[in-house]
């Protein structure tokens, strides 16, 4: 028998998203994806797609900005319409990437604006809270719901032209902590994954991400990288019934990365 529940993937055409929806429609999920890809970049994609497809599971992808505020109320209702009757959104996993890379200081370029930080908080945080809020509303999740979402070692280690996004994940961090109180009596259970450094694309649009690369190999006791597949591991197993009691929790997935 076909479930009736269903990953909603925000951010899910590359990375930690990506590898995410593969994952979790192996094991038997629908899965929705949503994503903000150009059309050129279209072609690579689908053949992700096809494979998520090939699991036997419904599938669905929207190309939209899930960050615009005046069309979510729309994105909400296309899922409605599209999800068949009885079906329920059982995890959500935001894997929204988008952040301003700038130092905070420099004779020679740019440096962050307020405009900046205000953009990557809203993107990298606060949509967490945005989007949970309105599937609440919308009685789109169903009972037990695991909201999952990914952080980085920036939580608590400063790095050059990461600012804005180390903010808005300490905010991802403690928005998930009062997401995992507030909305505990509706069965909803809120972690986030902090995960070692781990090539994907947002890695290399960060300057210097090669020295940054270089040095987690060094101090990873594992001798390599994380990939996308091993947090992809960590939310399935918090998507388990025997994860139920986790809840407003940081979970590392480094291989012991930060260890040193």
């Amino acid at each position: 028998m076909r479930s009736k529940y269903w990953a909603l993937i925000l951010g899910g055409s590359s990375g930690l998203g990506l590898a995410t929806a593969k994952k979790l429609a192996r094991h038997g999920y629908n899965v929705l994806i949503m994503h903000r890809d150009r059309r050129a970049a279209m072609d690579e994609i689908e053949k992700d797609f096809n494979e998520i497809r090939s699991y036997g599971n419904d599938f669905l992808s929207m190309n939209v900005d899930v960050l615009n505020a005046d069309k979510r109320a729309g994105i909400i209702s296309d899922i409605q319409q599209q999800l068949p009757q009885g079906h329920l959104i059982k995890v959500m996993v935001h894997s929204v990437a988008k952040g301003t890379l700038k130092p905070m200081y420099s004779p020679s370029e740019a440096s962050l604006s307020d405009t900046d930080f205000r953009i990557t908080f809203n993107a990298m945080a606060l949509s967490l809270y945005d989007w949970t809020k309105a599937l609440v509303t919308a009685d789109l999740f169903a009972e037990d719901t695991r909201i999952v979402s990914f952080t980085s070692e920036g939580n608590t280690k400063a790095l050059p032209n990461y600012s804005a996004v180390s903010v808005a994940k300490v905010a991802l961090e403690a928005l998930t902590r009062s997401i995992a109180l507030e909305f505990a009596p509706i069965g909803i259970k809120a972690n986030c994954i902090q995960a070692g450094i781990t090539m994907t694309k947002s890695l290399s649009m960060i300057p210097s991400f090669e020295k940054i690369k270089e040095h987690a190999l060094k101090r990873n006791p594992q001798n390599r990288l994380t990939v996308p597949e091993d947090v992809a591991n960590a939310v399935y197993l918090l998507t388990m019934d025997e994860a139920k009691w986790i809840t407003g929790t940081v979970i590392k997935v480094d291989g012991g990365e930060s260890l040193i």
